[in-house]
């Protein structure tokens, strides 16, 4: 097993700003690229169409022999992943059918170096986990954060970092930074996230200092929250700061008006290639993870999606995640 410690950032309040910030515009001659500007200044054109030319990698038949036997014997790595569109993580390209995005380009590698087919599986956000606790699908590459609660039945290796985003209509003055910038507004967020458990947290945080709880809200598609956003029917929408960033650099409605680490206050979140415990899989997609990190794909697919910032520089096996609530 190929790990050792990684970086980590101590996120108090992480007054960072966005850890993508993302500058848009769609190409008009053809329609099928967008110009991004990621957070170290350079500019990446990101490919919207169904002919990706993913970055691929060589089988390492060492990690590969550590695969479980029967997922070598079918020959295909069952991946599920979120079904919803949620640019540049995961979303559609423009034949409304390819899935595309950093997410299925890291399966894509962890794939190659296991010498397996790759096989995406798109499912909504909750059939994801019951996809790995029947053993349906063989790991979730869907932006899933590391979470305390969540390692108790499933293993994680990790690739990314996670950083959240609280997302609001253009010119709205608001600024988010804590528990005490969101009392008695009006926040939607989706239901079994990291981010849901984050905002409960500090609804009841903000009760327990005398301040108002948080009116939580939620709704069925991205569509739905973004038309209650520009309606002044919410306040905030909180969700991963990639697709929070993109949003609003590729609309020019809204805008980041706070980040976060998807961990809370004092640890630094990190998402992962999850399976289920102790199905024999989670070692070899660390070592993959680690290999592609080594020779360099992995830092080519986060430059073309345009979030070198949460880069990595190891994968670990199942490390400190989003703490449990507290009473």
């Amino acid at each position: 097993m190929s790990l050792s410690t990684p970086r980590r950032t101590t996120a108090a309040a992480l007054a960072l700003t966005s850890a993508l910030a993302l500058a848009a515009c769609g190409n008009p001659d053809d329609g099928g690229t967008t110009e991004v500007a990621s957070g170290n200044g350079g500019r990446t054109t990101i490919n919207l169409t169904a002919d990706q030319d993913r970055v691929r990698t060589a089988k390492v038949d060492a990690i590969a022999a550590k695969v479980p036997a029967e997922i070598r014997k079918r020959g295909t790595l069952e991946v599920v992943n979120s079904s919803g569109s949620a640019a540049p993580l995961t979303f559609v390209a423009t034949d409304n059918k390819t899935v595309i995005g950093v997410e299925p380009d890291i399966a894509s590698l962890v794939a190659d170096v296991v010498g397996l087919e790759l096989h995406l599986n798109p499912v909504s956000w909750e059939n994801i986990f019951v996809g790995l606790d029947s053993g349906t699908y063989d790991a979730g590459f869907s932006n899933i954060t590391v979470t305390e609660e969540r390692k108790e039945k499933y293993d994680f290796a990790t690739y990314r970092e996670d950083n959240l985003g609280f997302e609001a209509k253009k010119g709205s003055g608001l600024k988010v930074d804590g528990p005490e910038d969101v009392a008695g507004l009006t926040v939607a967020v989706s239901s079994g996230t990291n981010q849901e458990k984050l905002l409960v947290d500090w609804s009841r945080e903000n009760e327990r200092a005398g301040r108002e709880p948080v009116d939580i809200k939620y709704y069925q598609n991205d569509s739905d929250t973004y038309l209650a956003l520009q309606s002044g029917r919410i306040d905030l929408y909180l969700g991963p700061n990639p697709t929070a960033a993109h949003h609003a650099a590729t609309t020019g409605r809204t805008e980041v008006v706070g980040t976060y680490s998807g961990a809370g206050a004092d640890l630094q979140g990190l998402i992962a290639a999850t399976t289920r415990k102790d199905n024999g899989l989670v070692e070899p997609l660390a070592d993959a993870l680690n290999h592609v990190v080594e020779n360099g794909a992995y830092t080519k697919v986060l430059k073309r999606w345009g979030l070198t910032d949460e880069a990595v520089t190891t994968s670990e096996i199942n490390p400190p995640g989003l703490p449990r609530t507290a009473g």
